[in-house]
């Protein structure tokens, strides 16, 4: 693919402008830190004296906030939160990443998704994660809530110009709230990119999608080996979705273009020496590419900047964002 780095400039320096409302599955990542002290009396377990606790955003929010640093704000989220602590958490970090939040819904019912990580570290050693804690509702939401959700979605629709559908499969996303939006993004000629990891033949009639390779593997039904299949995969999810296009990740080895009529693209990936951590590295994609296209860039030219974002962000460790003055950097180093 030839690609016009003017034009690839142009479109990185208009990410800022677009309004995206990000709806799903919202989650706050919380990360404690401790030094190692001795091992218990009680048991043979690692006792900690804690150092400090960070707050990130993660699952949907962690998409919300990098479309933030990258349009100055213009952003919100609709999901739902549980009536406890951990919802007053990820109010105030959405804030923080200046993410408005105000379309959020309580469900008492429900606990706010919180994953707490614990990691620690002695002098001669690297931080090292010992234990994960996972606080979330798995099951969809009740018709109460969902007609709650929905009527928010309704309301914002119209004042955004793109949508993020992302679905972590804790339960926010049921089949009415995906069906109406994207009916109502379409009403309203809205973008709308879904980042799923299964199901991905439910999001009908939408601009775009983000598979990895693993979950487009498990969604077509076949694995996925040479650049031919990437075809055939990305033809299948196009006949099953009716979508634009379809964006597939595949990690180390890039990225993969399909539009109708045998129109494909390989993309290579950016910067495959410096990776720390990709955890995240998913939603910065799905954001910069939606942004991009909301731009008006073509899905080949969203892809490469996404890529590139993403080679921007695997380069720090757990969930990271990128600025627009970063990804133009990097496009002058390519």
């Amino acid at each position: 693919m030839y690609i016009n780095k003017e034009q690839l400039v142009s479109y990185i320096k208009k990410l800022n402008e677009p309004k995206v409302l990000v709806i799903g599955d919202l989650a706050i990542d919380e990360m404690i830190y401790g030094d190692a002290e001795r091992i218990s009396r009680e048991a043979p377990v690692l006792i900690l004296r804690h150092s400090n606790t960070k707050l990130i955003l993660g699952a949907a929010s962690n998409a919300a906030h990098n479309v933030s640093t990258l349009n100055d704000g213009k952003v919100s989220v609709i999901g739902v939160c549980g009536d406890d602590f951990q919802a007053t958490q990820l109010r105030e970090t959405f804030e923080e990443a200046n993410v408005n939040c105000g379309l959020l819904v309580v469900d008492p019912s429900r606990k706010t998704t919180t994953k707490t990580r614990i990691s620690g570290s002695i002098t001669t050693s690297i931080t090292q994660q010992i234990v994960r804690i996972d606080r979330q509702t798995n099951a969809l939401l009740s018709p109460e809530i969902e007609e709650e959700v929905l009527k928010q979605i309704e309301r914002a629709i119209p004042e955004h110009d793109a949508i993020i559908l992302s679905n972590y499969h804790i339960g926010t996303l049921t089949p009415k709230i995906i069906q109406e939006t994207i009916r109502l993004a379409n009403q309203y000629n809205k973008v709308v990119v879904v980042d799923a990891q299964k199901d991905l033949e439910v999001y009908k009639n939408v601009t775009s999608m983000t598979p990895n390779l693993p979950d487009t593997q498990k969604s077509v039904g076949f694995e996925i080996e040479t650049e031919e299949d990437l075809k055939r995969a990305g033809d299948k999810l196009l006949d099953a979705t009716n979508a634009k296009s379809i964006l597939i990740t595949c990690g180390a080895d890039g990225m993969f273009v399909t539009r109708a009529h045998g129109n494909y693209t390989k993309i290579p990936v950016f910067n495959k020496s410096e990776v720390f951590d990709v955890t995240g590295a998913g939603d910065t994609v799905t954001a910069v590419y939606t942004l991009a296209l909301a731009a008006g860039a073509e899905p080949s030219y969203a892809a490469i900047i996404g890529n590139i974002a993403a080679s921007i962000v695997v380069r720090q460790f757990g969930c990271a964002t990128t600025t627009i003055d970063e990804i133009l950097s990097a496009v002058d180093k390519l």
